[in-house]
């Protein structure tokens, strides 16, 4: 019998990368989201299925994006700097 361990407390854990960056987009617009991290599909013609190609393809990306997130979160729960 395998024992289930708690997950760590990850804000990103169960989050899909849409609703994540519907999430960004909402509260940032895609004019801040462009400034914040430079990528074509954020900057031109931008749309929620342009940006998930583009982030399921370059994680380096995606990454930008999760950080991002995840500096918001903490922030606002009173881990910030």
């Amino acid at each position: 019998m395998t024992e289930e361990r708690p997950h760590p407390r990850d804000p990103l854990h169960g989050l899909t990368l849409q609703k994540l960056l519907e999430a960004m987009v909402k509260k940032h617009g895609w004019n801040e989201m462009a400034h914040r991290i430079p990528i074509r599909c954020f900057m031109f013609d931008p749309s929620i299925k342009s940006s998930l190609t583009f982030l399921r393809k370059n994680p380096w990306a995606r990454e930008k994006l999760e950080n991002w997130y995840v500096g918001e979160i903490r922030k606002s729960q009173g881990f910030g700097l």
